[in-house]
């Protein structure tokens, strides 16, 4: 059941990215799907949102999905042959902000470099 689920998220993912590119005109720099999360019940699915910009353009790209939702869930119902056509949840990705902060603090911290092992060579006979 879980290579199915992987398989239905992929779906989803690439026809959804498709739309979305097409069909919606953003101010945000770059507006990409990263992730998409379906309910076991295929019921409903949680998109996760990548949108590299000020926060005012992210809030926007986020109010325009959100608007266009019941245009996307039925251009995915088209695209991709379910028993039920998932209602779309749009969240904000902010993995990569909370990534880059994790290495601005390990910068921060000024350590120094790893040292390599000094162990011996261990010869074969």
């Amino acid at each position: 059941m879980k290579n199915r689920l992987d398989r239905v998220n992929e779906s989803i993912k690439r026809e959804l990215s498709a739309l979305v590119r097409r069909e919606i005109t953003f101010q945000a720099k770059l507006v990409t799907v990263q992730e998409v999360d379906i309910a076991p019940d295929l019921r409903s699915a949680h998109v996760y949102i990548g949108v590299i910009g000020a926060p005012e353009e992210q809030h926007a790209a986020m109010a325009q999905l959100h608007d266009a939702r019941h245009r996307l869930q039925k251009e995915i119902s088209k695209r991709v042959i379910l028993k039920f056509t998932p209602h779309l949840h749009f969240k904000l990705d902010e993995t990569g902000v909370r990534g880059d902060r994790v290495l601005q603090i390990l910068d921060d911290l000024h350590l120094p470099p790893e040292q390599p092992d000094s162990k011996p060579d261990d010869k074969i006979v």
